[in-house]
């Protein structure tokens, strides 16, 4: 049952937990700009930055847990360049490895569909089994590549084969051509190692929910390459299970399509799917941080119908809901009310005229935050 909210002489106290805003404001920028309208409005904030497993998770995660640290490696980018990216230790035996960092989609200058790969996550797995780590924690989401982890498979001593015996070219439009895999030559440690895959969604590798039809045309695919990342997807299914022994209906397990199907990628190595926001939320203290809480405002780029599906917002909604407290996003654009908001409302309604969201978008949140605590302030009666 949702606390109820009562006008008092004492400041509400307001717990401020947004996810990015992609492209816009980081976690903490976006947090930032929560706090500041909460106490213009004269209320007590509190403030978790959120992520889910995307955009965000590793420097969050260093931030929070005290003594944790980053490393900077050299690893092959999404195309198989050169690329400078962080590998975070939250302890001497944990490493946290980001795909976005590595082989995300904002290290491209324009989509590359057919071509981008996971390689250099494999690498940086590698440089966290080698530096010690017994256990691994891989951030998946905002990947560049639909290629099922093809590519960071490969770089842990996969070896995916064409029909000539030749090493199949990088990313998931050559996965139509693969003839066949050999394991035999995995990375020794790979078997003994703690690993997790943070997934941002619950989406299976293969089909109309999947990583090639659902998330590829994010990526930039055309309807005929998200049909060939499809079937080079379903071709590396059935490669790996004759060749390799690994199930094809693992490709079915939720989460198995995050990140263009680097989730079924680690699940072959063993890894535990885990919705990267409770694992964020755990390493946080969010549920310490809800306690005393009278309102929770949390937000993300967009609120839809994938909000529920796994993204921060709805954890936060969630373990609010858990805590008895209200809670309210502010999003750039409100599609769908999933379950376990209070309410939304996005940036275009607190905007005046000639103000633009996404221009403005640290203003309009402390702008929006500082009306809702207001609000709360004041009524009489809250909840669902």
């Amino acid at each position: 049952m949702t606390r109820p909210l009562t006008a008092s002489s004492t400041r509400l106290r307001v717990l401020c937990a947004p996810n990015a805003f992609r492209g816009t404001l980081s976690a903490a920028a976006a947090a930032r700009a929560l706090a500041a309208g909460v106490r213009d409005a004269g209320g007590e904030p509190v403030t978790v930055p959120m992520a889910d497993g995307g955009d965000g998770t590793l420097s969050l995660l260093v931030r929070g847990v005290s003594g944790a640290h980053l490393q900077r490696h050299p690893v092959s980018g999404p195309l198989g360049g050169r690329a400078i990216a962080s590998l975070g230790w939250l302890d001497e035996e944990t490493a946290v490895v980001e795909l976005a960092g590595v082989a995300g989609l904002r290290r491209l200058a324009s989509p590359r569909p057919l071509d981008a790969t996971s390689r250099g996550v494999g690498e940086m797995l590698a440089r966290a089994i080698d530096g010690g780590a017994r256990r691994v924690v891989v951030g998946l989401g905002g990947s560049a590549s639909t290629d099922g982890g093809a590519g960071l498979l490969t770089a842990l001593g996969a070896r995916l084969l064409d029909r000539r015996g030749q090493p199949l070219r990088g990313g998931g439009g050559a996965l139509t051509g693969l003839d066949r895999v050999d394991l035999s030559e995995l990375h020794p440690r790979i078997g003994r190692l703690r690993l997790e895959a943070a997934v941002d969604v619950l989406s299976p590798l293969l089909g109309p929910a999947g990583a090639a039809r659902v998330f590829a045309p994010q990526k930039g695919a055309s309807p005929e390459q998200v049909v060939q990342l499809e079937d080079g997807l379903a071709r590396l299914v059935s490669v790996m299970e004759r060749d390799g022994g690994i199930p094809a209906r693992l490709s079915a397990a939720p989460g198995t399509g995050a990140a263009g199907g680097c989730g079924w990628g680690l699940a072959v190595l063993g890894a535990d799917l885990v919705p990267g926001a409770a694992l964020v939320a755990d390493a946080l203290g969010l549920d310490a941080a809800l306690d005393g809480c009278d309102l929770v405002i949390t937000g993300e780029g967009r609120l839809d119908t994938q909000t529920a599906a796994g993204k921060a917002p709805a954890e936060v909604a969630r373990r609010a809901a858990l805590h008895g407290v209200p809670c309210i996003a502010v999003a750039g654009s409100v599609l769908a009310l999933p379950p376990g908001f209070t309410s939304a409302v996005s940036l275009g309604e607190v905007a005046d005229s000639g103000e633009d969201p996404l221009l403005l978008a640290s203003r309009l949140l402390r702008r929006a935050a500082a009306i809702l605590t207001r609000a709360a302030s004041v009524a009489p009666h809250g909840g669902n």
